[in-house]
């Protein structure tokens, strides 16, 4: 069974997606699910805060964990909430820990006040540059979205662009390789040929390291955006020789892709 690995519902200060009808939604589609709720340490939207209770979190979605629904988390990455991620994760038995980047200097690059006064080149370099120190010092299985800046950055050209940032990216996944850990191909901008073809150097050069996993997550904040552009991604991975797992007790299993 494949799996949509990152998704998020009420326990999100983003999102309000039920968790059994997010179930009902991957069932329909033949997909298993991990929630992966966000856990950015003093981030707030709305006076609504971007952390919560594990203990709470499992009282009301363990009965629904099985072979097909696993319970995780989604931890940002950065320097001044290391301390604060390290005991969270050790508040309760997840499934899997994705480690992202959302925050950078501590500003939210989704929002227009990071980039003020900031080119492509300083923008990128720093959020690259604060991705490969978190990836080297911080506990996660998965690392997720590399294309995460491109979402909301102001710049005529968001893409990645492989060539132009190719010693900032390969020093990121040297380390995943190194450390043991996974790659997510985040299927949310999969709707883009553009963004698709910018991350097919990133991926190459992943597997050409040594990187062999990859977990699918469509990042779904709503019913009807999980499982998103997944066939698109699957022949993605097809293509460049990697291989979709999930995690079950942040262990790594594999996924058998017919």
């Amino acid at each position: 069974m494949i799996f949509d690995s990152h998704m998020h519902t009420k326990f999100s200060a983003d999102s309000e997606m039920r968790a059994i009808d997010a179930i009902n939604r991957a069932r329909s589609l033949d997909l298993g699910v991990v929630f992966t709720e966000h856990f950015d340490y003093g981030l707030e939207l709305n006076g609504k805060s971007f952390s919560f209770d594990a203990a709470e979190y499992f009282g009301e979605y363990n009965n629904l964990r099985g072979d097909d629904v696993q319970l995780g988390a989604e931890v940002g990455l950065r320097k001044s909430a290391r301390s604060a991620n390290e005991k969270f994760i050790a508040t309760a038995d997840f499934d899997l820990i994705i480690g992202s980047i959302h925050l950078v200097d501590d500003y939210d690059i989704y929002y227009p006040e990071f980039y003020a006064g900031k080119d492509k080149a300083t923008a990128y370099g720093k959020y690259f540059a604060q991705m490969a120190d978190e990836a080297a010092a911080c506990d996660y299985d998965v690392l997720g979205h590399i294309d995460y800046i491109c979402r909301a950055a102001p710049y005529d050209n968001p893409e990645i662009d492989y060539a132009t940032f190719k010693a900032a990216i390969d020093a990121v996944l040297k380390i995943v390789v190194e450390r043991g850990k996974v790659l997510e191909l985040n299927t949310r901008r999969f709707g883009s040929a553009r963004a698709v073809n910018e991350l097919v150097p990133v991926y190459k050069k992943y597997r050409a390291l040594g990187g062999q996993f990859v977990t699918l997550g469509s990042d779904a904040h709503k019913v009807d955006a999980i499982g998103n552009y997944f066939a698109r991604a699957l022949d993605f991975v097809r293509e460049l020789d990697l291989t979709p797992v999930t995690f079950h007790e942040r262990r790594l299993e594999k996924i058998f892709v017919p």
